[in-house]
């Protein structure tokens, strides 16, 4: 599917997931129809997904942690795939510089720091070192709720 500027407005207009279709035609001049099977077909295509985002700096209890991972293998499309479904990760990314991998990890009571590192990234090989950056205050960050 090819993306082009009128799939970006749209997406750019379903920030507010909740506006109508009908306010979006209206706003890009084109038909509501033209609106609905644009978003269904980037739906189809796992480029446009929806859900519902909280603010993790509003919920007592949790925090947001990011993690700088050095691997001991070359192999680090896979190994952030396997981290990706870890228990409390958000994001798993190949980066470059210091790190091969940064996770973004949304931590709670019941999974703070000490069980996410003991329970979920320990049992991981290949891991060589994990470097963990605590994020005490963000501005626009919503997360989906996955613990």
């Amino acid at each position: 599917m090819k993306i082009d500027n009128i799939n970006l407005e749209i997406a750019r207009h379903l920030r507010d997931g909740r506006k109508s279709y009908k306010k979006i035609a209206a706003a890009l001049s084109i038909a509501e129809n033209t609106v609905r099977k644009r978003v269904n077909n980037m739906v189809e295509e796992g480029i446009l997904r929806f859900s519902g985002l909280i603010d993790p700096g509003k919920l007592p209890g949790h925090q947001v942690v990011f993690i700088g991972v050095k691997l001991n293998t070359m192999k680090s499309i896979p190994k952030s795939e396997e981290l990706s479904k870890l228990r409390g990760v958000l994001t798993s990314s190949v980066v470059t510089g210091s790190y091969d991998l940064m996770l973004q990890v949304l931590l709670n009571e019941e999974c703070d720091m000490a069980e996410f590192y003991a329970h979920e990234l320990d049992p991981v090989e290949d891991i060589q070192s994990a470097e963990t950056y605590v994020a005490y205050k963000s501005s626009n960050m919503f997360v989906p709720y996955i613990l």
